[in-house]
Formats: structure tokens, C-alpha cells, sequence
């Protein structure tokens, strides 16, 4: 089972790779990971989607909860948060499939960002599934190149 797990911690050198080096030590994997500052700069957000049982995300959040620089962890259930991610997709193109392609994005409210005579570089943000859904449309056509944030996430409450 997959879980997205929502860790505040303080904005210190040092601290991303004691989180990662927690979860590698302790045999989990950890499936995405983003990490930015929040409205206060002495903290940042660390979005975490790990998969394991329900005794696997309790010993994590307990491991995570014993690292001094954490200030709050927070396991989301579903329904409890509003996720995105956001993936820069390149594709090839030419005169006959820019139309096409071009159709495609605004089906899915994505924005195209770059336009070279070969490919087009579009933006696309959703949930996980969006982008996965878009992500495949575009393999028929030809991805050139491809980055993906992984999951942001906030609770509801």
C-alpha cells in the first residue's frame, strides 16, 4: 500500500540527507520525495510516498519522530490532504502531429512552455494519475525527454 507521509522539519543543513539516510538504514524505500520551505523559513516541508503495511508506516513515522531536527510528522489517509505533481514532458513533433498533440494539452489544462520546429516542451500538473495518463498519450508520439516533481501535498484541516 502506498502512503504519502507529510514531515515538517527545521530548514538546517544536513536534515534531508539524515531522513533519507533513516529510511536506507532501515530497509525502506522511499517511492518520491520533494522538499521545499515553507511560509516560515526556518522550516521546510518534506512530501515522502513510501509503500509498506500499516506496521511498516508506523515504525517509519515513529523513526522520523525520533530525529531531532523533525517538528511534526504526519501520516495522510485518503481523503485527509490535496496532492499534486507537476512533469515537464518534451515531444517530438512535426507538422503533422503538432495539431494533435497540441489538442491533447489543452484536454488535459496543460500549458505548453517550449516550442522548438521538432518538439514541444509542456507543463502538466494533477494528481498522480493525471500525469501518468498524460505521460502515456505522449509516448505514442515520441518523449524526448521527461522530469517529474513526485507528490506536494497539504491536509485538508
Amino acid at each position: 500500500m502506498r502512503h504519502t507521509i507529510s514531515v515538517l522539519v527545521e530548514n538546517k543543513f544536513g536534515v534531508l540527507a539524515r531522513v533519507a539516510g533513516m529510511f536506507s538504514g532501515r530497509g525502506f524505500n522511499i517511492d518520491t520525495l520533494n522538499v521545499a520551505p515553507t511560509q516560515d523559513p526556518t522550516a521546510s516541508r518534506m512530501t515522502i510516498v513510501t509503500q509498506g503495511d500499516d506496521a511498516t508506516l508506523e515504525q517509519i513515522v515513529k523513526q522520523l519522530n525520533k530525529l531531532p531536527e523533525v517538528i511534526e510528522v504526519r501520516d495522510f489517509r485518503t481523503g485527509e490532504y490535496v496532492d499534486r505533481e507537476l512533469a515537464l514532458v518534451k515531444v517530438a513533433v512535426n507538422s503533422k502531429t503538432r495539431s494533435e498533440v497540441m489538442q491533447i494539452t489543452d484536454i488535459f489544462r496543460a500549458k505548453i512552455v517550449d516550442v522548438q520546429p521538432k518538439s514541444l516542451t509542456i507543463e502538466v500538473t494533477g494528481t498522480e494519475d493525471k500525469v501518468n495518463k498524460f505521460i502515456e498519450l505522449m509516448r505514442a508520439f515520441g518523449l524526448l525527454d521527461l522530469t517529474r516533481t513526485g507528490r506536494v501535498a497539504l491536509p485538508r484541516a
